[in-house]
């Protein structure tokens, strides 16, 4: 594993904080395979970077005042042209005057199949998992956007249940 290679898949990850953040979802390109598998939790799942795009964009149709998403705690392990990452996440929505509340935010984690192509290192496989969220979950929506579950589970019960790639891929069940 290159210490190159880290770096470059660190970045993959830290840019997806800034395509949410900016709402510039063509950084989507650069972050995800065109055949990329995005599970939001148990029933929300893309099969193709378009529609994943498509979905965000529409979620986001009316901006909130204010987001941030962080993006931390980063581990890769690199083997050839496939590396997995497990890597902790942070999200706060603000958006004044809306019924139930002005802020919505959580944390969760992110468990990532990254490939190698020709472009750069590229997101193929992306499952995100919510540990807790607060506040108000409906302020980030528009009448056309898609319904998120938002189930909270633990890193240590998926690990448990062997759902985790990255440690899967070390041979750690």
């Amino acid at each position: 594993m290159s210490l190159d290679d880290t770096i470059a898949i660190q970045r993959t990850i830290n840019l997806y904080s800034l395509a949410m953040d900016t709402h510039r979802w063509d950084l989507f390109d650069e972050i995800f395979t065109e055949d990329v598998i995005a599970e939001y939790n148990e029933n929300t799942k893309w099969t193709d970077r378009a529609s994943f795009k498509r979905d965000f964009a529409t979620n986001y149709t009316v901006p909130p005042d204010s987001v941030q998403h962080t993006m931390n705690n980063v581990v890769v392990d690199v083997y050839g042209d496939t590396a997995y990452a497990v890597t902790y996440g942070h999200w706060r929505v603000v958006r004044d005057k809306i019924p139930g509340g002005s802020f919505w935010e959580g944390q969760g984690w992110y468990d990532d199949t990254i490939v190698r192509t020709p472009e750069g290192w590229r997101i193929k496989h992306r499952i995100c998992k919510i540990i807790w969220w607060g506040g108000n979950p409906r302020l980030n929506r528009s009448e056309h956007s898609v319904a998120f579950d938002l189930p909270v589970t633990s890193l240590r019960a998926a690990a448990d249940a062997s759902g985790v790639s990255y440690l899967k891929a070390r041979g750690m069940r």
